[in-house]
């Protein structure tokens, strides 16, 4: 095949492509690209045998159609050091190689046959089809997939559970210690399910950050295919029963704290310099009208204190949080005041954004309390 292409443009679709190849892949084809042109139409092709992601483009001009896979790691370090220009990509069907030319030079570039390249998973008969906006798609992802686990033993836990239901959709993530539900308004008319995996889920939340519009999700009881764009992903769900989540939100926690999110979020990364390096653990000192964050690590004599304003309806609590925990919580809410209620020090924490206006979707994150000695 010869085709003549922006070198920026080719250079975008692979390295959006790319972002699924795996640095320690089980075949060797795997590291590869399979490139096909057909109507004008570049499409790069890149799998890690779990997730497929297939992205077009249209050519500029193109001489003679074909099929070759392109060595990833070369043909973006190549595009890489192009300035934006047009180049021409011709392939030789006997030996595989690939040549580059552009108006001061050529380069060569061994290729090898696309046949053998790992066909895309194919979706049942009794498919189901989910239609969602592109920002709701992304805000579902984007404030769960910090809470998923790494968990061998239970692998259902390592991905996002989309729960879809006839008017809205809930994103649910869980590592037993932290446990975040993001549901949204949309009208559906279905009830399904599916658990979508950790690596697949950052490509998508990453890709989605460019689009507009909405976003079409097909799934059987094995894949799941989203079309965005000119991308299209296929990965392969993760299969098993999800916890019920439901249950181990409190249905009413009496004490209720509102606070100014950034204050909190910063001086808690203030303090948390001082905490055990092994627990990270900080105490919170919730009173009438401030929070007061303590830290010590007694094993190098070191401890910090800072007091936070804020409002509050209950009684006294003292109450021990993982430090690291608390920051990835506040740092993915986006208002600027946050909500905690709270039982005691031993029953999870329900942080919530506050809202000036009620609005179309719900965010709620859990976090379990550590023993304070």
């Amino acid at each position: 095949m010869k085709f003549t292409v922006s070198s920026s443009a080719l250079l975008q679709l692979l390295a959006t492509t790319g972002k699924i190849i795996s640095s320690k892949n089980t075949l060797p084809i795997l590291d590869y690209f399979l490139l096909e042109l057909a109507d004008g139409e570049l499409r790069a092709t890149a799998s890690d045998l779990e997730t497929t992601f297939v992205g077009s483009i249209k050519v500029d001009s193109a001489d003679s159609e074909g099929l070759i896979a392109a060595p990833a790691k070369l043909m973006l370090d190549s595009l890489k050091e192009f300035s934006e220009q047009p180049i021409t990509i011709e392939t030789n069907d006997s030996t595989w190689e690939i040549r580059i030319t552009w108006k001061t030079g050529e380069a060569t570039i061994p290729g090898t046959s696309g046949q053998s390249y790992p066909a895309v998973q194919a979706l049942g008969d009794e498919k189901s089809s989910l239609t969602v906006d592109a920002d709701t798609l992304e805000d579902g992802i984007s404030k769960t997939l910090f809470a998923t686990a790494d968990d061998e033993l239970r692998p259902v836990m390592n991905g996002v559970f989309i729960n879809i239901e006839p008017d809205k959709v809930t994103f649910v993530a869980t590592d037993a210690h932290k446990l975040v539900r993001y549901s949204a308004e949309v009208e559906s008319g279905q009830t399904a399910s599916f658990i979508l995996p950790k690596k697949p889920a950052n490509l998508l939340k990453n890709t989605l950050a460019k689009e507009t519009g909405e976003i079409t999700a097909e799934f059987d009881t094995k894949n799941v295919l989203f079309r965005i764009g000119t991308y299209t992903m296929v990965c392969r769900l993760i299969e098993g029963n999800y916890p019920n989540y439901n249950a181990v939100i409190p249905a009413a926690n009496p004490n209720r704290v509102i606070v100014d999110r950034v204050e909190l979020l910063n001086g808690i990364r203030r303090v948390a310099v001082c905490s055990n390096q092994a627990t990270n653990l900080i105490r919170m000192e919730i009173k009438a009208n401030r929070i007061d964050l303590l830290a010590q690590d007694l094993d190098f004599s070191v401890s910090a204190r800072e007091s936070v304003a804020a409002v509050y309806e209950g009684g006294d609590i003292t109450i021990g949080f993982k430090s690291t925990f608390l920051v990835e919580i506040l740092s993915n809410i986006e208002t600027p005041s946050v909500v905690a209620e709270l039982a005691d020090s031993t029953r999870a924490g329900v942080f919530k954004p506050v809202y000036d206006d009620v609005p179309a979707n719900d965010t709620l994150m859990l976090l379990m309390p550590m023993m304070i000695s």
